[in-house]
């Protein structure tokens, strides 16, 4: 057989044992394992896991995902979310569906500090879904706005994503930071955009809070301080070149605990859960990057990438059109597979169509992200519809995949931009020092 039949045999058995419920990781390194020492040896398929293993588990690049981790959780418990909604709050929720733009705003705040979806959506929700109820906001407003808000958390550096995909393509985790900020903030813009929209055209969905007093606004703006200090910390320190990612992961992972613990936001309890919080997610997304490592040097000797690669060499179609392919593929993979581990599939597969193409690896990244932030959100997985489903029991699951319709919408004219205007990822990485 050769290696190419068993690289498509793996492939297929890989997706039959993910829609089995075995978790994505381990499933990596098995078939991996098996389709390395099929195709080579298994003495060689041995040496391979143990050296993928070490590789991993003991690289120093990878510490950067418990740090950032670390930080959003400390965040988390120290009240941070829901010091950002009240400050959002005060200032627009007495505008036509000003709590659901609060909520975009305080979504877009935290994802700074957060760097994951799934937090930033049980974070948000727990804070704003409540307030939403009590002013009599429909639930498909209030819990859509939250599930697509908090798509803004893998977008919106640092994002654990973008660490993962620039340590899988050795690009600079800096760069791709500051490559997501321009798109995060703009996508946040047409999610208020569509808010806005939606509830002129259907104002009961988000009737007009109280006005709050002008000394309420400016007490409330204490609770920004806090996320601006940390944000401009890391985002500065990384743009003018005064620390690496990883330095930068641990400077703001003290810097909360600093904040929290001077604020005296944050309790034995809280930090005890933080630590906690951090190691589960920090081991899940670890194993997901060793299974991920073995598959992808199992789909290197199969030499599937390189045929695909000649393949579309070969095929005399335009650039934008192989493009628009590898687009789809994320849209329809990002609704069945979580977005971590799609982009760690398709990433050995995919990247080296990309540089073939001659797109700029760093825009790719951004894009890849966007879209499979388009999954998090799209059924039938649509995780984050899951969290806020989660959060709010007694909303149905339909009426919360309805509530996400117009922000699916903003996601693609957000995605649809980035393909002829590039710059708008490219600009801030390219003034980096």
């Amino acid at each position: 057989m050769s290696p190419t039949a068993i690289g498509l045999i793996g492939i297929a058995a890989l997706f039959i044992l993910i829609f089995l419920r075995i978790p994505v990781g381990f499933v990596m390194a098995a078939v991996g394992f098996l389709g390395f020492g099929c195709i080579v040896s298994f003495d060689a398929s041995m040496n391979m896991i143990a050296k993928d293993l070490f590789s991993v588990f003991g690289s120093y690049n990878l510490t950067v995902i418990p740090l950032f981790v670390l930080m959003g959780q400390l965040a988390y418990h120290s009240g941070i979310s829901k010091r950002l909604f009240n400050a959002a709050y005060k200032f627009i929720g007495h505008w036509p569906g000003g709590l659901a733009i609060a909520t975009v705003g305080a979504c877009a705040a935290f994802a700074a500090i957060c760097g994951s979806t799934n937090a930033t959506a049980a974070t948000m929700g727990a804070a704003a879904l409540p307030e939403m109820k009590r002013y009599n906001y429909k639930p498909e407003l209030a819990t859509g706005v939250v599930a697509a808000g908090g798509g803004l958390g893998i977008l919106i550096p640092p994002s654990v994503i973008f660490i993962v995909y620039g340590i899988l393509t050795e690009q600079s985790i800096g760069k791709l930071f500051m490559a997501g900020l321009l798109p995060g903030l703009i996508l946040a813009l047409l999610f208020v955009l569509a808010i806005v929209i939606w509830t002129h055209m259907r104002p009961e969905l988000g009737p007009k809070g109280p006005k709050a007093p002008l000394r309420e606004k400016l007490a409330s703006l204490s609770g920004l301080i806090e996320t601006l200090l940390l944000f401009l910390l890391i985002m500065g320190g990384l743009f003018w070149g005064f620390f690496t990612p990883t330095e930068a992961g641990a400077i703001g992972a003290f810097g909360t605990l600093l904040l929290a613990l001077a604020g005296r936001n944050l309790t034995m309890k809280g930090f005890v859960a933080s630590l906690s919080e951090t190691t589960r997610i920090s081991c899940m997304i670890l194993v997901i990057v060793a299974g991920a490592t073995i598959f992808g040097h199992f789909l290197a000797v199969s030499r599937i990438p390189f045929d695909i690669a000649r393949g579309v060499s070969e095929i005399q179609l335009p650039r934008y059109a192989v493009m628009l392919i590898i687009i789809m593929v994320y849209l329809v993979g990002g609704c069945v597979i979580d977005a971590l581990a799609l982009i760690m599939l398709t990433i050995p597969i995919f990247y080296p169509v990309v540089l073939f193409l001659g797109y700029d690896p760093i825009w790719f990244g951004v894009i890849i992200v966007l879209v499979t932030q388009i999954g998090v959100i799209t059924p039938p997985v649509g995780i984050n519809v899951y969290v806020v489903s989660g959060v709010a029991r007694d909303v149905p699951l339909h009426i919360i995949f309805k509530g996400v319709l117009p922000f699916l919408a903003a996601l693609i004219i957000g995605t649809l931009l980035l393909i002829p205007f590039p710059q708008i990822a490219l600009f801030l990485p390219g003034l980096m020092r």
